[in-house]
């Protein structure tokens, strides 16, 4: 496909004017937001909470025009953050976010959030969480959380490196966009989970041999319901995460991609891996186990003499889900999660000079998927952050080129051997803020 390099431009320009018309425009900086907090005594308090994050996109080629970009605004995330405290070892969280918010009519495209909804954004439940945290060495958190995986989910989508981290395909509890059902149900949005959540038990702790940082989590949670799996086999995931350098100060076992040098210098390698049996698959055209491993690398560097803060994210993943080839195309009874390998690589620069209230940080960031029974898809990113508050002010102005949007990364009909698609443009400016 042709790219219109003149119309690209004119949106690179406009869009890094925006950012700097809003640099310039306060020349105070803000502090770091922190949720509201009623507090009762050490042991008994309440916080509230909140985040949005907001876009604008234009794609080349969308909506079947090969000389045209769309221009799309959308909610990507409005969520309500409740966390609180009724005894010295007892916890809970309850957040809530906006469903379908980005999708339109017709839901979300990867899931079954439109037919859920009645094709309009509905809040609804995203967590609920009984937390028991005893000890920095072991402690267990109960009902529906975030499952124990790859640094990407964990980092959840406000505590990404880059505005929109999700681009390798997903683990179970976020393939899907709904809950397990029962019964037979294995529909066109699947049913393993939300958002990254399941409804479980996490086990966690976090020892410091020689010096460095080790964090263990240990799930296990509801998984997949029906279609493959009749006989209500769990989902069991786990993840190891080794500090080298400084740790890394988050809730619980989360993570995060950049803490834009306020941990110091960091290295960390974390593995981790996802089972369930007849996890994946048809009833009708083959079953079969899944299994989902990864490995993550984050490294931030203070540079000497105050010349800002290098940023690096790596991540691999492999998914084992052996259904075959028949089993990929779209069917209305399989759950037909990604098989084959995946990666992901970014590098970003915090530029130490404050213009106006925040700071600028370019990055580039390459993704490679090659799915077992389809064709690969490959994109390029390059883009720019302004800093205004961390991960709780940010603006995000970037361009993509590839074929991940164009053939699909979500769903089985995405991994199906016909998927096709051309390389194209896009371009987005982004807004997150939470408090």
């Amino acid at each position: 496909m042709k790219v219109e390099l003149s119309r690209l431009w004119k949106k690179v320009l406009v869009a890094g004017a925006a950012v700097v018309l809003v640099a310039g425009a306060v020349s105070t900086p803000t502090s770091v937001y922190a949720g509201g907090t009623i507090k009762a005594d050490d042991d008994k308090w309440i916080s509230v909470g909140m985040g949005i994050r907001s876009s604008f996109s234009a794609i080349e080629g969308a909506g079947g025009s090969s000389r045209h970009y769309s221009n799309d605004f959308a909610i990507d995330n409005a969520r309500i953050y409740i966390n609180g405290s009724i005894h010295k070892y007892v916890k809970f969280t309850f957040n809530t976010d906006c469903f379908n918010c980005g999708g339109g009519p017709g839901g979300q495209g990867n899931g079954s959030a439109g037919s859920l909804f009645g094709n309009n954004s509905s809040m609804g439940l995203l967590d609920a969480i009984g937390k028991f945290e005893f000890d920095e060495k072991f402690n267990i958190w109960f009902g529906r959380t975030l499952m124990p995986s790859e640094r990407g989910e964990l980092n959840g989508p406000f505590y990404h490196a880059t505005y929109d981290g999700f681009r390798t395909p997903f683990f179970s509890a976020d393939y899907s966009d709904n809950f397990p059902r029962g019964g037979n149900a294995g529909s066109s949005g699947g049913n393993a989970g939300l958002y990254g959540r399941d409804n479980g038990a996490v086990f966690f702790g976090k020892f410091h041999p020689f010096g460095t940082h080790l964090l263990y989590a240990a799930a296990v949670s509801t998984g997949l319901r029906g279609a493959t799996n009749q006989g209500s086999s769990l989902m069991y995931t786990g993840r190891l995460q080794w500090n080298l350098l400084n740790d890394e100060d988050n809730p619980g076992y989360y993570t995060s991609g950049t803490y834009y040098g306020t941990a110091g210098d960091i290295v960390a390698i974390a593995g981790n891996v996802q089972h369930q049996k007849d996890g994946a698959g048809s009833p009708t055209t083959g079953t079969s186990d899944f299994t989902g491993v990864s490995v993550d690398l984050l490294i931030e560097k203070l540079l000497p003499n105050n010349m800002g803060v290098f940023t690096f994210n790596g991540e691999f993943k492999r998914f084992f889900a052996n259904y075959g080839v028949n089993s990929a195309a779209n069917t209305t009874d399989s759950f037909r999660v990604f098989n084959g390998d995946s990666w992901s690589v970014n590098a970003l620069y915090l530029i130490p000079q404050q213009v106006g209230i925040g700071r600028f940080q370019p990055y580039v960031r390459f993704v490679s998927i090659d799915p077992r029974y389809s064709a690969m898809r490959q994109e390029f990113e390059y883009g720019l952050n302004y800093i205004i508050s961390g991960h709780n002010a940010r603006i995000s102005a970037y361009g993509r080129y590839g074929d991940i949007n164009s053939k699909g990364f979500a769903g089985g009909g995405a991994y199906s051997p016909t998927a096709a698609g051309d390389k194209v443009d896009s371009f987005h400016v982004a807004l997150q803020m939470q408090y």
